[in-house]
């Protein structure tokens, strides 16, 4: 695939691997190990396996590389290894580049997987971690040092969506020698520019917008080919967080339709913004495309969109939020976020509920607050179910 074809077109075609048969859709390769011609050819692949050779499933797989391959190139990175789900690819991510004594400087907005990972596997294993607010730059300055070996943060945090500048920090961790690790997962493939903003890995949930339709989970990792065929494979194929074969051509369909599912729920959640954020009943909207996000400004150079993803904090706190969820119509109650259909959650006490109070206080993760993630639906009934239940609130 080459990179001069458009971001859409690479979801399409990239990494396209056409069995002799000629077939349109991807071939699923439902197959855990692969056949040697003789034990010589057997013993050559294992010394050193060509870029279209294959092992065993747990190490590669032709369907799931036409799906690393599709998202490398999507991305602008050089190779991508896919995991299992987004906390396996968080995991494989981090693990695989420290050991015991190193340091990691991490924000502290982040879900609550990402930081169970930071604040209790890591110190198991003899690493110290600083979490600090990513949306402060004299914060990074101040905590990464020439110990730090890596940096950790979600581009746009879940669930208030603060932004972290990739690029101001990114500079700052290159210039101690330490790895930028990016979640890139609200601010989605369809708007990231974290390579050239410095990121070095950066880590997707294909679960949300890559599938998009709620069908499986997945992750993926991303960065140099270094990188991803040195530590990260090396720590993956041995911990076996590997993505399957059909998860990889469930991917592989949702990508087709990516850009647009992306840019449709985008326009969605821009329109919402703007309609509820005079609303008597809420204290604040939070949407980084709206003129009245403090980092407004941010988003627009990062990204050059708002996302998919709105936060509202309804008055009144978790009564009148839980009134407000149970008179929804349309709009689901789950944790998931980035599907066609519109989601809605109240963090404080679903995907963020085991932190701890003065914690939830900090990150601005109040009882009222509602998380939304728009769907595919007709704005003018999203617009009306959320009015209508806001009334019930």
């Amino acid at each position: 695939m080459t990179q001069d074809r458009k971001p859409r077109t690479r979801a399409v075609h990239g990494g396209g691997r056409r069995s002799q048969y000629g077939e349109v859709s991807e071939a699923i390769f439902l197959t855990q190990g692969f056949v040697y011609d003789s034990a010589e050819h057997a013993e050559a692949r294992f010394i050193e396996a060509a870029d279209d050779e294959f092992i065993y499933a747990r190490y590669g797989n032709p369907t799931v590389a036409m799906f690393e391959d599709r998202m490398a190139a999507i991305e602008g990175t050089d190779d991508g290894f896919a995991a299992a789900s987004g906390m396996a690819a968080v995991n494989g991510a981090i693990m695989s580049h420290l050991k015991a004594g190193d340091h990691v400087v991490a924000a502290r907005a982040l879900f609550g997987s990402c930081l169970y990972i930071l604040e209790n596997v890591l110190p198991n294993f003899g690493v110290e971690v600083t979490l600090i607010d990513g949306t402060d730059l004299s914060a990074w300055e101040a905590a990464v040092t020439e110990r730090t070996r890596l940096v950790f943060f979600e581009s746009m945090s879940n669930p208030t969506l603060e932004l972290v500048d990739i690029k101001s920090v990114s500079e700052i961790a290159h210039r101690h020698g330490a790895l930028v690790v990016v979640d890139n997962v609200f601010s989605t493939p369809v708007y990231s520019k974290a390579v050239s903003q410095g990121a070095d890995i950066i880590v997707y949930s294909a679960t949300k917008h890559i599938d998009g339709q709620g069908r499986a989970l997945g992750g993926i990792i991303l960065g140099s080919r270094e990188v991803i065929r040195g530590p990260v494979e090396a720590y993956m194929k041995h911990t076996g967080g590997a993505m399957s074969p059909f998860t990889a051509w469930v991917m592989l369909k949702g990508l087709e339709t990516m850009d647009l599912r992306v840019r449709a729920q985008t326009a969605t959640a821009h329109a919402l913004a703007e309609r509820l954020s005079t609303h008597p009943k809420l204290s604040r909207v939070i949407y980084p495309g709206h003129a009245s996000h403090p980092q407004h400004a941010l988003a627009n150079a990062q990204m050059g969109a708002g996302g998919t993803m709105l936060s509202f904090d309804i008055k009144d706190g978790k009564d009148a939020a839980f009134r407000f969820l149970n008179a929804l119509r349309i709009a689901l109650i789950s944790n998931n976020l980035g599907d066609a259909k519109s989601i809605a959650t109240p963090p404080a006490f679903t995907t963020h509920q085991r932190l701890p109070h003065d914690q939830k206080e900090t990150l601005g993760i109040t009882p009222g607050l509602i998380r939304f993630s728009c769907g595919l639906e007709d704005v003018r009934d999203l617009e009306a179910d959320i009015l209508h239940a806001l009334e019930q609130a």
